[in-house]
């Protein structure tokens, strides 16, 4: 088997984000449930845009704001995820690619338009994320790209994914290719209501086709179905090679057989829009893993690269990433 050519291959749904700011008076307004990532219909997605102010259109999608933060960082990404053979596809594309992204799945030409997420940031940093997924929901096996996924040192999938069976079939074949290559698998689980649909599907992946985990607090605890933080730590161990979760401003534990890690959360002067915060830390972390970094090296770059996030609106990086990066990494 030939060297790995790419760090980190990432699939998910492709979506371009818009993003502005509002009140807690517009979240009832408009009956949105903070904090929460809502799926909704072409009407919704159509009357909440018009009901939006000025803001923010970037592509998006949790992976890909993950594969465009390792490549900030220097690391070298690719992405699979679906798009329309339209405006907003069009954009979606040339801005992955570029931010140092290769991208080439190639776009539906009818079904469903190109995915976007409508996402109201309040004034204390948090965001509500509406989501039309349109044709990143026709992503299935046909789409995997075997070749590319031997190239890469670490498969990385996004939850978000998981709705759909041809998704599924994507994702375990995917993983299948990964690891008959000696390269190494790793999910999201982006978001506890998503846990709570699929736990049982969730579960057996995990168990049986991931290598390294990324959840926060609320997601790993949805999926051991425990009330506590250490009960959920104790579930995990037993299950995944690595396991990366974030505890919000309690900063992040890496846990690793019999090794736990704990790492501080990086000062942010402000919160400003926590869009993307668990997508940059897996940026960090995963750039630091395939550059052979030690576990806690790994997480204290994902805690820089996450504090930088949500100082300012978008789930992109504003500052050089490796500039802020540089003292964390081992000489």
């Amino acid at each position: 088997m030939s060297a790995p050519t790419v760090d980190v291959v990432g699939i998910g749904n492709a979506i371009v984000d818009v993003l502005t700011h509002c009140t807690e008076d517009d979240l009832t307004r408009l009956k949105l449930v903070k904090n929460a990532m809502t799926l909704i219909d072409t009407d919704t997605a159509d009357a909440l845009y018009t009901e939006m102010g000025p803001g923010i259109e970037m592509s998006g999608g949790s992976a890909g704001n993950t594969l465009a933060g390792i490549a900030a960082l220097g690391g070298k990404g690719a992405y699979i995820g679906k798009v329309r053979d339209d405006q907003l596809g069009s954009v979606f594309r040339h801005d992955i690619r570029a931010m140092g992204v290769s991208f080439d799945t190639a776009a539906a030409s009818d079904g469903s338009s190109t995915a976007r997420c409508l996402i109201f940031v309040t004034p204390d940093g948090h965001r509500t994320m509406n989501t039309f997924l349109g044709a990143c929901t026709e992503l299935g096996p046909n789409d995997i790209d075997a070749e590319l996924i031997k190239s890469a040192k670490v498969t990385y999938m996004e939850g978000y994914l998981w709705d759909r069976d041809e998704a599924k079939e994507a994702f375990v074949l995917a993983a299948k290719i990964a690891h008959e290559a000696n390269r190494q698998v790793s999910i999201t689980l982006s978001d506890s209501f998503c846990v709570d649909r699929h736990r049982d599907s969730f579960r057996d992946l995990v168990h049986n086709h991931v290598d390294i985990l990324f959840a926060n607090e609320d997601e790993i605890k949805s999926l051991y179905e425990v009330d506590t933080f250490d009960e959920a730590l104790i579930e995990v161990r037993r299950h995944c090679k690595v396991a990366a979760l974030t505890r919000s401003e309690k900063g992040s534990v890496i846990v690793s057989g019999d090794s736990v890690i704990e790492v501080a959360a990086e000062p942010v002067i402000k919160v400003v829009d926590t869009t993307g915060a668990g997508d940059l830390f897996a940026s960090g972390f995963l750039y630091g893993y395939t550059q052979g970094f030690d576990l806690a090296t790994c997480g204290r770059l994902g805690s820089i690269c996450a504090a930088e996030i949500i100082s300012h609106m978008g789930a992109r990086p504003d500052a050089d990433l490796k500039t802020l990066c540089q003292g964390a990494i081992p000489a």
